[in-house]
């Protein structure tokens, strides 16, 4: 054999290696013993060394909860931000019971504009709607905008933590805990790939028509596009959602959607390399999962293994710089595949192909016009939304649409569609000008800069 054939020869083994099912990453041991009772938040978890065995993934079948495919899916693993899931999951679960509308009004904290990136970058001040915050986390996965959720449903980021575990518990999540609303790294923050299969299943099941928040290709805010994180929108037939995840402790982690001929399936990967082999990965188990019957038992029935997380820092980031860590978590990817009902595709071929041209929804800053209702922000333990008086931030603030992490996305294509500018942010609460006099000292809660 030749050099160069031997050469071509060795880079097709490898990347079949890599693309594999079952070798797509290189997965984590960590200390086995018998999961317990999460970790208080002032005691540090000790985390784990980093030896090469599989990471986790699960396949589901949706309608059932019956596990198609799984391996390790109970180990402990930093989430990242498919944690926003779970924000998601409070949130609606707070609409639903009337605690506040999507068109209320969230208020950005000083806390929330510190947060590390990926963010929007919305000054201090600022308003954004529930829904629209909602969009905005999904697609560009806002770390700032998580943490103005988490205050405007909760008061604080540590109520709604609080509020996380409770919704965790009662949906038979076993391996989570949560102490923050983005998935920024904290060794007490954790979860596994069952339990995120779980929670993507109640979200689904539960809150049905708000399965567009998950399928969203890009948003446009002025005149800025942010397209989505997620590899399988618009590349893999039938792929709607869910939610990526990236930090370097965590590697590469996708909680996938995709429905096919009536069926709906939900995969979970843990800890990949890159984003592309992390949607290679998700692309050859959803094609597993559709050529297979759920015929195991349900994603609540495997037992759990706990144990303390891995810290793929080393694996997932070594010899990368702050920006390139930043940058790792956008693919190069950028052209619809085949439509459904043709022959699977492989998930080297998916992940291989361009960037799809989306249609952007159009978002916008500041109230919905004509709105009267109350604004929700960081208040004190039990106050209801909307007793804070806050002052009407200026309009410059409210203008401040997209940090400069956004401003090399691209220009929107030519479509028709006229750019809308964002709204002037305007705060008119009656009630909560009349509380603020009666009650001086319930004045706008300061909060420091979280650290991360």
């Amino acid at each position: 054999m030749s050099r160069k054939s031997f050469c071509s020869s060795l880079r097709l083994t490898l990347l079949t290696a890599l693309v594999a099912p079952g070798l797509v990453a290189p997965d984590l041991a960590f200390a086995a013993h018998k999961h317990g009772k999460p970790a208080p938040a002032h005691k540090a978890a000790v985390e784990a060394p980093v030896v090469r065995v599989p990471t986790p993934y699960v396949a589901i079948d949706v309608d059932s909860g019956r596990v198609i495919a799984e391996r390790n899916a109970t180990r402990a693993w930093y989430p990242a931000s498919v944690t926003k899931l779970m924000t998601v999951y409070v949130a609606l679960e707070a609409v639903k019971s009337g605690r506040l509308t999507l068109d209320t009004p969230l208020v950005v904290s000083a806390r929330a504009a510190s947060m590390k990136p990926s963010k929007m970058g919305f000054a201090p001040g600022t308003q954004v709607t529930l829904g629209n915050a909602l969009k905005m986390l999904m697609v560009k996965s806002a770390n700032d905008l998580a943490v103005t959720i988490a205050e405007g449903v909760s008061g604080s980021v540590e109520a709604f933590a609080n509020e996380m575990n409770a919704s965790a518990r009662a949906l038979g999540m076993q391996e989570s805990h949560f102490v923050n609303p983005n998935g920024l790294h904290d060794p007490n923050h954790y979860s596994s790939a069952r339990d995120m299969a779980v929670l993507g299943r109640a979200l689904l099941l539960r809150h049905p028509d708000h399965a567009d928040l998950f399928n969203i290709g890009a948003f446009r805010l002025g005149e800025q596009i942010v397209p989505t994180h997620n590899g399988l929108i618009g590349r893999y037939p039938g792929a709607d959602g869910m939610k990526t995840g990236f930090t370097c402790p965590a590697g590469f982690n996708l909680v996938a959607s995709a429905s096919r001929s009536g069926r709906r399936v939900i995969v979970v990967v843990f800890g990949d390399t890159s984003a592309r082999l992390r949607t290679a990965h998700a692309a050859d188990l959803l094609n597993q999962a559709f050529a297979s019957s759920a015929a195991n038992g349900t994603v609540a029935d495997l037992p759990s293994v706990g144990g303390t997380p891995p810290n793929m820092q080393g694996i997932a980031c070594g010899g990368r710089s702050k920006a390139a860590q930043l940058a790792a978590e956008s693919e190069d990817f950028a052209a619809p595949i085949a439509a459904e009902g043709e022959a699977a595709v492989s998930g080297a071929a998916i992940a291989a192909l361009p960037r799809p041209t989306y249609e952007p929804v159009d978002l916008f800053v500041g109230p919905a016009p004509g709105y009267q209702g109350p604004v929700a922000g960081p208040r004190p333990v039990d106050t209801p939304i909307g007793a804070i008086a806050y002052s009407a931030p200026l309009a410059a603030a409210a203008a401040t649409a997209i940090s400069h992490h956004a401003a090399s996305a691209p220009k929107p294509a030519a479509r028709g569609h006229k750019a809308v500018a964002p709204k002037a942010a305007a705060v008119k609460v009656a009630s909560a000008k009349k509380d603020a006099k009666a009650k001086p000292s319930a004045a706008k809660p300061k909060h420091k800069a979280a650290a991360h």
